[in-house]
């Protein structure tokens, strides 16, 4: 069965790449923060031993450097998983692919900000971007099983 590129497959395209943009702007959050901090490279975290030896302002900027560079890192975890599903379901079913791709990112957007505050708990603002996650697990499937049948 020959695969046909709807033109709305642009929406498709223009979500991933704005997710390629997201990972850009959580790097350059990871670079400000690990400056603040004094976090020489190759070091990826602080260390714990870092964080208990150091006075409240050093120990600030630690923590948020941790907490940015661990949403980048999760983000970055979920970007390839992601961007298959967008490209995968977005050949069969473009608009609602690019949809979930937004409410995703979003999502991860919430995340990014919620950790970045130094307090973990609040990542958990970004939950809506499972909702995408899903909608994008059935557009995939939906795709897959199209072209396998």
């Amino acid at each position: 069965m020959p695969i046909t590129i709807p033109s709305e497959y642009g929406y498709v395209l223009a979500a991933s790449a704005a997710s390629a943009l997201q990972l850009v702007w959580l790097a350059a959050g990871v670079g400000g923060a690990r400056k603040k901090a004094g976090i020489p490279y190759p070091y990826v975290y602080a260390e714990r031993s870092q964080v208990e030896k150091a006075d409240a302002e050093k120990e600030k900027a630690l923590n948020l450097f941790n907490c940015a560079q661990r949403a980048h890192q999760n983000t970055l975890e979920n970007f390839p998983a992601f961007n298959t599903m967008l490209l995968i379901g977005g050949i069969s079913h473009p608009e609602l692919s690019a949809g979930a791709g937004a409410v995703y990112i979003f999502g991860r957007i919430l995340y990014a900000t919620g950790y970045k505050t130094g307090e973990p708990k609040k990542r958990t603002r970004g939950s809506i971007s499972y909702l995408g996650f899903l909608v994008l697990l059935y557009t995939t499937g939906s795709t897959i099983y199209t072209l396998l049948k």
